[in-house]
């Protein structure tokens, strides 16, 4: 679609979305009115900037439905968040809804390489999580053949992949990498399997894990992105001929940049906080929702050819960010340092705690299987291993500007994660709470 076209749909569904919110959708029309903002002063995508934030606390001081635009009898699926931090997020859609999505993730699977017929192994979990049923229903809209697995039993899902040969594979890269260890280990070749593309999302990952995951099945790895309070998966995906940025879905959602201490608006190119307003929902429509997610917009035409606003992949969390002596590191910022390490395996976790008033980092890693064989053994005290945590702690200094400690673990002894895996453990607020 050329953009001046997309821009006046954008603008038109903008104008209902709003006037919906606002008839239908009582903490809408408060917080409107709060603002001095009325459905007729929206006009176009430019007037966007008129309208106020949603937060996240938002959904759950209206816990469950007080956000939802419809009656619930219209309702034909929920979804939420896990609500490990207090109450989920519940997110609702109407059978259009379900129908619009479904064509969303059509969309981001064939960007992604994908075609009818394919043979498609879905690893996100089924459930309240938007994963597993976003991809299952988004892939048999593209008319292919869905092995909806879920995750966990990793055995069964190499049965699987063996027997079926799927084409393509989605689900967080973290455990679609410990199937292809395991598979190694059990000494099977992951590329046998023969799998082409894969779609991974749902954590933060980086070039190396995606260098990790090409080489040991032989595909192509995408990053797709998305969350459950806008829609689910769909929401934005590379593309297999560039790799280069996510094309966001913009018929289905307005994306935007903003800072996130002021909230002002930033221009393409620049790095702040996503913000996405829904235009199609009508279940559950979202204006101007802060993610919490750090990217940028991209302004250059992508080398596939497609038209919508590429965004660049996820930088961090605003509430993962560590600040740790007076530097901001995000938890990702980790991860390519291990993964270029043929002495450590790609399995971590960065433990955060409070010494006094100062924060304090320590890096939990386990020591690769060929570098511990080469020293005869697990030993924390090898000669060759206090050499190795020297020259870690110095690239830690060097690259992400802070100390870190660095405890190194036998090989396996991490616990694996058969979704998100757990990359942060944040010991401090035991100390903000007692």
């Amino acid at each position: 679609m050329a953009p001046s076209n997309l821009r006046e749909l954008q603008s038109e569904r903008l104008k209902e979305t709003v006037l919906r919110v606002y008839e239908r959708v009582p903490f809408y029309r408060q917080l409107f009115d709060s603002h001095g903002v009325r459905p007729d002063d929206i006009q176009s995508v430019a007037d966007v900037v008129k309208l106020p934030f949603t937060r996240k606390k938002d959904f759950r001081d209206n816990y469950p439905m007080g956000l939802f635009a419809v009656d619930q009898s219209e309702v034909v699926r929920i979804h939420g968040s896990s609500g490990t931090k207090g109450k989920p997020t519940l997110v609702g859609y109407t059978q259009r809804d379900i129908q619009n999505w479904s064509e969303c993730v059509a969309r981001a699977i064939v960007t992604a390489g994908g075609r009818p017929g394919d043979v498609f192994h879905v690893i996100y979990g089924y459930g309240l999580f938007t994963g597993g049923l976003g991809f299952h229903y988004g892939a048999e809209r593209l008319g292919m053949t869905v092995i909806p697995v879920s995750g966990g039993n990793t055995l069964r899902q190499i049965t699987l992949m063996e027997d079926l040969h799927p084409r393509g594979i989605a689900g967080t890269p973290s455990y679609v990498l410990n199937i292809a260890e395991t598979m190694e280990g059990m000494g099977k070749d992951p590329r046998a399997v023969g799998i082409e593309y894969g779609i991974f999302g749902a954590e933060p990952w980086s070039e190396e894990m995606r260098r990790k995951l090409e080489e040991k099945f032989g595909l192509k790895a995408m990053d797709v992105y998305g969350l459950s309070e806008v829609v689910g998966p769909g929401v934005a995906i590379e593309c297999i001929e560039a790799q280069e940025g996510l094309h966001v879905a913009e018929d289905h959602f307005l994306v935007e940049v903003v800072d996130p201490a002021t909230g002002e608006p930033l221009p393409q190119g620049s790095v702040g906080e996503l913000v996405f307003t829904s235009l199609t929902k009508e279940a559950l429509p979202v204006i101007r929702y802060r993610t919490g997610d750090i990217a940028c917009l991209l302004p250059e035409r992508c080398r596939c050819g497609r038209t919508h606003v590429r965004m660049s992949r996820i930088k961090g969390r605003i509430d993962d960010m560590l600040i740790v002596r007076g530097v901001n590191v995000f938890p990702t910022e980790f991860e390519p340092v291990v993964l270029t390490m043929a002495e450590l395996a790609p399995h971590y976790q960065v433990v955060v705690d409070r010494v006094g008033a100062l924060d304090e980092v320590t890096l939990m890693v386990e020591l690769s299987e060929s570098f511990v064989r080469g020293i005869g053994g697990f030993n924390p005290e090898h000669a060759a291993v206090q050499r190795l945590r020297g020259v870690l702690a110095e690239r830690f200094k060097s690259t992400l500007g802070v100390s870190s400690a660095v405890t190194f673990c036998a090989p396996g002894e991490l616990p694996r994660s058969e979704g998100k895996a757990v990359r942060v453990v944040d010991r401090r607020n035991v100390y903000a709470t007692s």
